[in-house]
């Protein structure tokens, strides 16, 4: 069931937005060579223990997942695309990395992820994880009262596929309120003008996903949590929890 906000519980959805921001930036000024990546959850696990914040990643366990998540944040390095486990790996000159992180504040859920890349940058990857920003801005901006669903899928394909980007088929963004996942589903592909009407009050998580190489194909780690392309190629992520308004798109997750 699609749930619609009333505007005094999207500012609340604000402040779980503010703390996940603020999570993602200390995640990524903590990012170094040499740094593991179960030292950026902690880093994760203390902005949010500064905010009161409980983590709706921690413990969460969808049908698909043999354990319970046990991390705050997903760190996906490389070819990982998605829902990486930190762990013990240290990170390397020209890592390319994503973070996903969500917070919990009074009863309400933020959700947002960025990519980077650790070091020194090679061109190719610097412009997946551009191009990854620019359709989630493109998404953001098509996401207004009266669009389609598929409006806000056709501007995230739009950029991914002109820049020759693979898309996996079977992930993309959701609603989200008290809880982190909600309906409605936000395909990260679709056609104009079809699928749900967008209205002031809904709230929804954004996410483009672009795989280099031109295959959306992937496979899934022995963890059964970590996405990776199945061409070994490099992937990027981007991320914001946003309100549809009659203002206009509102990023709940902006820093």
């Amino acid at each position: 069931m699609v749930e619609i906000k009333t505007d005094a519980e999207l500012e609340a959805m604000r402040e779980a937005g503010r703390v996940v921001a603020q999570a993602l930036e200390a995640v990524r000024e903590a990012a170094a060579v040499g740094v593991r990546l179960r030292d950026l959850d902690e880093v994760a696990r203390g902005v949010l223990r500064a905010a009161g914040a409980g983590s709706p990643f921690l413990g969460y366990r969808p049908d698909f997942a043999p354990t319970p998540f046990p991390a705050v944040i997903c760190a996906s390095v490389n070819d990982a695309i998605v829902h990486g486990i930190p762990d013990g790996y240290r990170l390397r000159d020209g890592d390319l990395v994503s973070i996903d992180c969500g917070a919990l504040v009074d009863g309400w859920a933020g959700d947002a992820a960025t990519s980077f890349i650790v070091g020194t940058p090679r061109p190719e990857d610097q412009h997946l994880v551009e191009t990854t920003e620019r359709a989630l801005a493109a998404a953001v901006e098509a996401a207004v009262v009266g669009a389609r669903m598929g409006d806000v899928g056709h501007a995230i394909s739009t950029v991914g596929r002109s820049a020759g980007y693979g898309i996996p088929q079977d992930f993309g963004g959701h609603g989200i309120g008290r809880r982190m996942h909600e309906d409605p589903p936000v395909p990260n592909q679709g056609r104009p003008g079809r699928g749900f009407r967008l209205r002031h009050g809904l709230v929804l998580a954004i996410e483009p996903m672009f795989l280099a190489g031109g295959s959306g194909a992937y496979v899934t780690d022995p963890d059964g949590w970590t996405l990776r392309t199945a061409n070994g190629r490099r992937a990027a992520h981007s991320e914001h929890t946003v309100a549809i308004t009659e203002d206009g798109p509102r990023v709940l997750t902006a820093r």
